[in-house]
């Protein structure tokens, strides 16, 4: 069943997808944007723990077949309007300078296509747009750009104890760059400061697609589906050029959305799964696939907490998810570390009971009596240190077709990922300074995670050599010229910040390039 021809179809509502079709939309191209998930708006939202876990994964079981048990995939999902961006903790930084020449300089990992210069602009005109809090001042290690346009966020009490040990260490830090209003911005509210990030605020002052992408792209004529789920992209039957997008809907009818551009929006790990599952007879090994790049050199940050009790009172339930203030001392590249890869530590995230920055999770080996009066001392007591890192890319590192189906009749992504020594050494030196610092600051007991993941990017990274990449610097795909990738899939390397501000600089650039080219 065929719909409407439009000018173009977005897969996926988060992020990258949101501002795509905001500023098509805005531009007068007709837009259908397709979510896998249901309808969810700030007015919906409760903040709760049992309310928050439902943003994670509220639809049928994930199409993940995890073929190593190194990462996990599940809490880094949405499955709704505003996908994964609608519970984002909102960090949000720049990439480094170094971060683009990484093969350049060191010799190993990717190169990007484009440098930081040319990213500036765009990172300036979206901390404007969406509303940044910070200090670019304090932040002495933020590449050149405009000041953020909000004041930085206040230090609670956690986060005052533990800055001072950082002080002690000879460290420094700065307030955490947060797109959460530190007073009222663009109509939406300033932060509560009660630390539900993770159940979406219902408020509004955590800037996620809901509040301001998705919002302008609905007010400009966008037409949003939910519960549709794209299964390929379609071709001309000489594989040259994009002609629209299939879908299941919530009754299960399969249908086709007829588009001049498809921009392919979706999950790092769905967005290779639908162009390997989109091999036709002019494209076998799947669309776009051509190098055989398609689902090679997965990307996560390695990430750890580490922990401490204080005998004085840190009010650890107050703040924002992310935490208060972030050092990054230690993100110059340097082998001599025994490692080569940056990090940095986001510090004195707020804390709750449960849930995936909970306190119980922090000791999950106590149980019963002694998990109890752990519980009531860290509700007051309890200090945190959370380390962000770098992996490099690999081809080993991967999304690919599993054996097994969905129950449309399309295969499984399968996800293969292992940690490789250089993370592992990161993981080392990181958790002990971070040991060092809660001990420096006063900590009477302190403890460390394990080594984890967190964030999910490239698979469908770009680069200037189609042999050796997907799409280009704008996530045009060099083989389908209408064919377009948005969001962390086009990294080729991870760095070690959050990507959400990156990504959506990478899709404002990208999107005035289609429409300067129109139709691509």
């Amino acid at each position: 069943m065929a719909a409407e021809h439009v000018d173009a179809v977005v897969v996926g509502s988060g992020a990258a997808g949101a501002i795509m079709a905001a500023k098509l939309s805005a531009a007068g191209k007709k837009v259908v944007i397709l979510e896998g998930g249901t309808t969810v708006q700030p007015r919906e939202m409760v903040s709760a723990d049992i309310y928050g876990r439902r943003l994670h994964w509220g639809g049928p079981a994930p199409a993940v077949r995890l073929a190593t048990p190194a990462i996990h995939t599940n809490f880094s999902t949405g499955w709704q309007t505003g996908g994964t961006a609608t519970h984002h903790y909102a960090a949000w930084f720049r990439l480094h300078e170094e971060d683009f020449r990484m093969r350049s300089t060191f010799g190993r990992g990717n190169d990007w296509p484009i440098s930081y210069d040319e990213l500036r602009p765009y990172y300036d005109r979206i901390q404007t747009e969406v509303g940044i809090s910070g200090d670019a001042t304090a932040e002495v290690w933020r590449p050149a750009g405009e000041p953020y346009p909000m004041p930085g966020l206040p230090t609670f009490a956690q986060g005052a104890v533990i800055k001072r040990g950082f002080e002690k260490l000879g460290m420094r830090t700065a307030p955490l760059p947060v797109a959460i209003n530190t007073r009222e911005y663009h109509g939406r509210p300033a932060c509560l400061y009660d630390g539900w990030c993770d159940a979406g605020c219902p408020i509004g002052a955590l800037a996620n697609p809901q509040t301001v992408y998705l919002k302008a792209a609905l007010a400009q004529g966008a037409e949003l589906r939910t519960h549709a789920t794209v299964t390929r992209v379609l071709t001309t039957a000489n594989g040259k050029r994009a002609t629209g997008v299939e879908y299941v809907d919530a009754d299960g009818t399969r249908r086709m959305q007829p588009a001049d551009v498809v921009v392919l929006a979706a999950f790092a790990i769905q967005n290779p799964r639908i162009l390997l599952n989109s091999a036709n007879a002019a494209h076998p090994n799947g669309l776009a696939n051509v190098s055989g790049m398609v689902g090679k050199n997965l990307l996560v940050h390695p990430t750890t907490n580490v922990y401490g009790m204080f005998a004085e009172e840190t009010q650890p339930a107050m703040g924002v998810a992310i935490g208060q203030l972030v050092s990054q001392d230690g993100y110059a590249k340097d082998p001599q570390k025994g490692f080569l890869a940056s990090y940095q530590w986001l510090i004195a995230s707020a804390w709750k009971p449960n849930g995936l920055l909970g306190l119980a999770a922090s000791r999950q080996e106590l149980y019963g009596a002694a998990l109890d009066d752990f519980m009531h001392r860290a509700a007051k007591h309890i200090g945190t240190l959370q380390m962000v890192g770098e992996t490099f890319p690999v081809a080993e590192n991967r999304v690919e077709l599993a054996s097994d189906k969905d129950a449309y009749g399309f295969p499984l992504a399968r996800v293969v990922f292992s940690w490789s020594d250089n993370e592992r050494a990161l993981y080392e030196h990181a958790s002990g300074e971070g040991l060092s610092v809660l001990r420096a600051a006063g900590a009477t007991e302190t403890w460390r995670g394990p080594l984890v993941n967190q964030h999910l990017m490239g698979g469908t990274i770009m680069g200037n050599d189609p042999r050796t990449s997907v799409a280009d610097s704008f996530g045009v795909t060099h083989e389908v010229p209408n064919l377009v990738i948005a969001g962390p899939g086009l990294y080729p390397t991870s760095a070690a910040v959050n990507p959400t501000f990156t990504l959506h600089a990478l899709a404002l650039r990208g999107v005035e390039r289609i429409l300067r080219a129109w139709p691509g």
